[in-house]
């Protein structure tokens, strides 16, 4: 029996104007940490044993560990500490990886690649720094072993394969699976009845200079979406008008010589 822990995030679906402030207005569930939640669930299937949801944050992202519980998790945890605002991705990893040791023993801890907000990708193989224990990233397939696990993962144009023994973390690809909706059940359960345990600092025995602005070497100075702008024009005329148009305005913008 398998105790496997999914660490997911709530991202800011728009650039913040001023202080950024996460609500369940303004967040989503981070869509690179979904199918870390799949493949926690299809690993349970094969492994038996239960799926634990971390996330951290103030307790208006609650909804993203119901989330997780609505897709089939069996518990969820939120870290939530006015302590933990302003955390980095080293701050965030030293809340993440106490959390964990607490909910030893454990087998497997997965993340999503990166999340859509800040997009570091830092925070799994960090945390499994932190954890001493070993890590691999971008995984796409993994299957159960005799000894362990054997995961697949896709990178520079080859297929790498690992042995893997427990326990273990890995960060998932997207390409790894779809999950699935949670249906009217799942839903029901998470935001009905189903309790998100919710843990602060000195539940996780840690001192305020550990994590927050105090404890974060990195502060992010501002957030901002990149806007892409694409023009459409239509050449008329001819067609050996509009090939001669077409070439010119190639020439004219530099893509050809």
């Amino acid at each position: 029996m398998a105790h496997i822990i999914v660490c997911i995030k709530a991202v800011m679906l728009e650039a913040p104007t001023g202080r950024r402030i996460r609500t369940s207005e303004n967040c989503d569930l981070n869509p690179f940490d979904r199918p870390a939640v799949d493949m926690a669930l299809r690993l349970r299937e094969s492994l038996g044993g239960t799926v634990t949801a971390l996330s951290m944050g103030p307790d208006s992202c609650e909804f993203a560990v119901c989330d997780a519980i609505a897709m089939g998790a069996d518990r969820g945890i939120l870290l939530s500490d006015r302590a933990l605002a302003g955390s980095d991705t080293l701050a965030t990893t030293t809340a993440l990886s106490a959390a964990i040791r607490k909910l030893a023993p454990f087998d497997l801890v997965l993340f999503g690649m990166r999340s859509s907000d800040s997009d570091s990708g830092q925070v799994g193989p960090q945390t499994a720094v932190l954890l001493d224990i070993p890590m691999v990233t971008g995984a796409i397939f993994i299957e159960k072993t005799d000894s362990g696990l054997t995961v697949l993962r896709r990178s520079d144009g080859f297929l790498d394969t690992f042995a893997v023994s427990f326990p273990a973390a890995m960060t998932i690809h997207s390409s790894a699976g779809q999950p699935s909706d949670a249906g009217l059940p799942g839903i029901s359960n998470a935001y009905g009845g189903h309790f998100v345990e919710k843990w602060s600092l000195k539940d996780l025995g840690l001192s305020a200079r550990q994590v927050g602005e105090i404890g974060s070497p990195t502060r992010l100075i501002s957030l901002t979406r990149v806007k892409r702008e694409r023009k459409c024009e239509f050449i008329e005329g001819e067609n050996e008008q509009q090939a001669e148009t077409l070439m010119q305005r190639l020439l004219d913008s530099g893509l050809i010589g």
